[in-house]
């Protein structure tokens, strides 16, 4: 679930790409890059580790230029390793082309051996230096209809930013898996970004999503768009809303807040419990905690204290970094818990470190009862096109029913929001979303892996 912003301006736009990417820390911590195009020549800086730790002052005034792309990374395809960071830059027929890509394709491997015994050599193990050598392949002076090409060989899920002859071109997969915005400001400054925070930071007047299936082109002569499939099913990842997204992303008309709130309100009605106090775990199930307390009428309670400097531990590539990061980044508050029946809401389980950790440190703090109640329904199947869920092993609701789980994670009672209800809190059809994760119904064969 990696982050992209791209940004066409007349002014400098170095800083301006470093605050925006900052606001995307969350989609992504392991590596983070810029690359700015100055009229001439790109420059890019990227490395492993967090967008603060990497650009500092001095990195910053060194990227000078009026066009920039930048890249938050969370491994999925490739691993975690310093030459899968992004932005990527190669070359087509003497000219430099940089892209930055949130997403997973599902037939990268089977693209990758092809290309390999056409004698291409790659210099990353990611997806995404496919997309660009095939993009490259297929330019013949218009860049559009190479992209285009491309669209109709890759397959899965992708929100690309890219650079290319003076211009900030973005594309998004026909699917619509996962999120890209576009906004404007009001002296013509063009922002493209995987949410909305980065353009209300920076500024813009009017902002819309990016459709499935469009592609935008953004240079001097202002903004051009046009659309690889006119007709596009979409299938939008619901896990966005639950987990990945910041509260405050509205993304395809769906606002991560209200919707998470809502689930916590209809969680209250399907699955009810005699508690003293409500509690999140931060931060992304907090919202639900809220909604939960506000439709029961218990009182919300800070329990957990989080240690604001830490990262999202779901996202840390092993098991054994996500149990140190959970203790590390919450703490039970024991003045708070101590003799009480508590109702714990957190967004979801997926392999079930976090919440059997926090339940046993609950307890041992003092709390008479731990209530699990989650936002979300059981995650039983892998994801294919961004989250790092490879294999059904490494998922706890795909081996053991919830009352198995609920005693591996000691919890004294626990329950999930059914699918009928969290579809009923996004306001939405459910026929416009990706729920493979829940149901295992997935909009593009992964057996093309």
């Amino acid at each position: 679930m990696c982050g992209v912003i791209g940004i066409y301006s007349n002014k400098e736009v170095g800083k301006k790409l470093f605050y925006g990417l900052n606001s995307l820390q969350h989609r992504g911590q392991e590596s983070a890059g810029l690359c700015v195009f100055d009229g001439e020549k790109m420059r890019l800086e990227k490395s492993m580790g967090l967008v603060y730790d990497i650009f500092s002052e001095e990195v910053l005034n060194k990227l000078s230029g009026t066009i920039g792309i930048g890249h938050v990374r969370y491994s999925t395809a490739g691993g975690s390793f310093e030459y899968n960071t992004q932005p990527l830059i190669g070359f087509t027929r003497g000219k430099e082309i940089c892209l930055a890509h949130n997403g997973n394709l599902i037939n990268h491997q089977i693209l990758k051996t092809r290309l390999e015994e056409d004698g291409m050599m790659f210099q990353t193990t990611i997806d995404s230096e496919v997309i660009l050598f095939l993009i490259s392949r297929y330019y013949k002076d218009n860049i559009i209809e190479a992209i285009k090409k491309t669209m109709g060989i890759i397959q899965g899920a992708y929100s690309i930013v890219m650079m290319f002859e003076g211009k900030l071109i973005a594309f998004r997969d026909p699917n619509g898996f996962r999120p890209l915005v576009l906004g404007v400001g009001e002296d013509g400054e063009c922002i493209v970004a995987s949410e909305n925070a980065p353009l209300e930071i920076i500024g813009v007047s009017e902002k819309r999503d990016v459709e499935p299936g469009e592609i935008i082109v953004i240079d001097k002569n202002g903004i051009k768009s046009e659309f690889y499939e006119s007709d596009n099913e979409r299938h939008h990842c619901i896990f966005e809303y639950v987990y990945f997204a910041r509260d405050d992303a509205t993304l395809d008309d769906i606002n991560s807040y209200n919707f998470r709130r809502r689930c916590g309100e209809i969680l209250s009605r399907e699955a009810p419990v005699e508690a003293d106090l409500i509690i999140s775990v931060p931060d992304s199930g907090t919202p639900g905690a809220i909604g939960y307390a506000q439709e029961t009428g218990i009182p919300f309670a800070e329990g957990l204290v989080k240690n604001r400097y830490m990262g999202r531990t779901f996202i840390k590539p092993t098991n054994e970094e996500r149990e140190i990061s959970v203790k590390m980044k919450l703490n039970p508050l024991g003045t708070v818990l101590k003799g009480k029946k508590i109702v714990v809401v957190d967004d979801s389980i997926v392999r079930g470190t976090t919440s059997a950790n926090l339940i046993k440190r609950m307890k041992e703090a003092g709390a008479k009862e731990v209530h699990m109640r989650i936002v979300s329904p059981p995650v039983e199947y892998p994801c294919y096109y961004g989250i790092d869920t490879p294999s059904r092993k490494n998922l706890i609701a795909a081996n053991y029913s919830i009352e198995e789980i609920r005693e591996k994670i000691g919890a004294d009672s626990l329950a999930f929001i059914s699918m009928e209800g969290m579809i009923e809190a996004s306001l939405k059809e459910k026929e416009i979303f990706c729920k493979a994760c829940f149901n295992g119904d997935y909009p593009v064969d992964p057996i093309l892996i």
